[in-house]
Order: C-alpha cells, then sequence, then structure tokens
C-alpha cells in the first residue's frame, strides 16, 4: 500500500486530473502515493496509509454523494484514522459557487476521526479550488497539497 492515498469522485474529469497533480506533489517528498477514484476504494484502505487527500467536484457546496458515502462508510473506523495526515480539494463550475463549503466539509470529516489537517497562509487556505478544468494556478496549488500532506505525514509517521 501507498504512504499517501489521494481519492477522487470525477464526473467531468477535471477533478480526477487535479487528483493527479496531488500525486505529483507527493511523489515529490518522496513518498509513494496511490490514486483511486472513490468506487474503488475500499473503507479499509483508510487505514492502511498515512495521509489521505480527497477531492470532489462541488454539488450545492457540499461534496459529492460518492464522497459522503465514503465518510458514512468510514464511521465503522472511528477513531483508528486519528494522526494521520488529511487535505482536501475541489472543481466548480464558477467562482463563489461553494468551493470553500466543500473543501471544508470534506475537512470536517477528517477532523471527526481525528486527522491532522495543515491549511496555508498562501493561495487557497484549505484546500486548491479549480473553476472548471485546473489552470497553472489550480496545479500549481495541488502540487503545494501533495508536498504539504507528505511532509506532515512524515513528521507524524515518520
Amino acid at each position: 500500500m501507498a504512504d499517501i492515498l489521494v481519492i477522487y469522485y470525477s464526473r467531468s474529469g477535471h477533478t480526477k486530473e487535479m487528483a493527479g497533480v496531488v500525486a505529483q506533489g507527493v511523489e515529490q517528498e518522496g513518498l509513494s502515493c496511490e490514486v483511486k477514484d472513490v468506487a474503488d476504494v475500499e473503507v479499509e484502505e483508510l487505514l492502511a496509509v498515512k495521509g489521505i487527500v480527497i477531492g470532489s467536484p462541488t454539488y450545492y457546496g457540499e461534496a459529492a454523494a460518492p464522497i459522503r458515502k465514503l465518510f458514512d462508510d468510514s464511521v465503522k473506523h472511528h477513531g483508528k484514522l486519528e494522526g494521520k495526515a488529511g487535505g482536501a480539494f475541489t472543481s466548480c463550475g464558477c467562482i463563489g459557487g461553494g468551493n470553500e463549503t466543500t473543501i471544508l466539509s470534506i475537512i470536517n470529516s477528517m477532523l471527526v476521526h481525528g486527522m491532522v489537517v495543515q491549511g496555508t497562509a498562501n493561495g487557497g487556505h484549505y484546500g486548491p479550488v479549480a473553476v472548471g478544468a485546473p489552470d497553472d494556478r489550480a496545479k500549481k496549488e495541488c502540487t503545494a497539497l501533495g508536498r504539504r500532506v507528505a511532509k506532515l505525514a512524515k513528521k507524524l509517521h515518520g
């Protein structure tokens, strides 16, 4: 199993593209990374990694239903994700379309699990956001997110 698991849901391909860029950032820090569509993730896989990054398109200011279902299913492992590094990202159809609330909904679930999530003073404070296809700014922030989560995972787990 990889050190970091990047999970995404994507209908248009934008969030999937962002997930790949996040993984590149993780690998730049020397950790292994696996990118998986949420449909291919077994909830038990969350237990085997040092960090988890989750991306979703923004639907009504929330994460997509398959992402929410993963968190619902993860309840049986409550407390077992404590201390793992976490992060989130989203794609949206427009500026102000609920991007930050989507990221925060993912982060809220991570925090309830006891995960450690580090924000940033630069760029998207909570996590990267793409409006439509990820542009250079969004890709730069995705790389930075991957690097940040990898560095945090190394600090937390050696």
